[in-house]
Formats: structure tokens, sequence, C-alpha cells
């Protein structure tokens, strides 16, 4: 399929290009190419090839959502530049209204 040169200017119209006649004509042909390129991938027999969501199969790549020992309120506190009443002390971001 070859791309006449009122599809490339629709094409650059479309992506608000201003196009020289040199670069008009570099389009036409490199969109051609791109068009035959995707022609020939079409025309392949994928009948036996099964859909996939991904080039690999994927395993659950989470790990296990166990219940595991964390910090004491004491040890995440600890290095806190201002803490109160057990939690972190931050300034204010919101005015009252």
């Amino acid at each position: 399929m070859s791309l006449d040169r009122a599809a490339v200017d629709h094409v650059a119209r479309l992506a608000r290009l201003d196009l020289t006649d040199a670069e008009r004509e570099r389009m036409q042909k490199e969109l051609t190419d791109i068009l035959a390129h995707a022609e020939k991938i079409q025309n392949l027999d994928l009948g036996p090839v099964p859909p996939t969501s991904h080039a690999l199969a994927l395993s659950n790549v989470l790990r296990p959502d166990e219940a595991r020992p964390s910090l004491s309120p004491e040890e995440a506190l600890a290095n806190a530049p201002d803490a109160q009443d057990g939690r972190f002390r931050v300034p204010r971001i919101i005015e009252d209204a």
C-alpha cells in the first residue's frame, strides 16, 4: 500500500506538523514502508499461537501476605525530629478556617 501526498498532509495536520516538501516526500516513503511492514505482520498465520497478555508467563510476583514482627512505637519514633504522645509531629499545612 502506498500513501499519497494527501494522506501524508492529513497525518501531518493531525500531528500539527508543518512539513517542508522534502520532509513530505521522506515521510511518504517512511509511512509507506511502515504500512508495508504492518501488512506483512497482518498476513502471518497466528492460528496456533494462543492469545497472550504478556510475552513471558507470570506467576504471583508478590510475597505472601503474612503477619511479621514490626517496629515497636518507641523504635519507630527513635529518630523522629519531633514526637508527641507516641506520634510523629509534623508542621501544620492546613490553616484554620
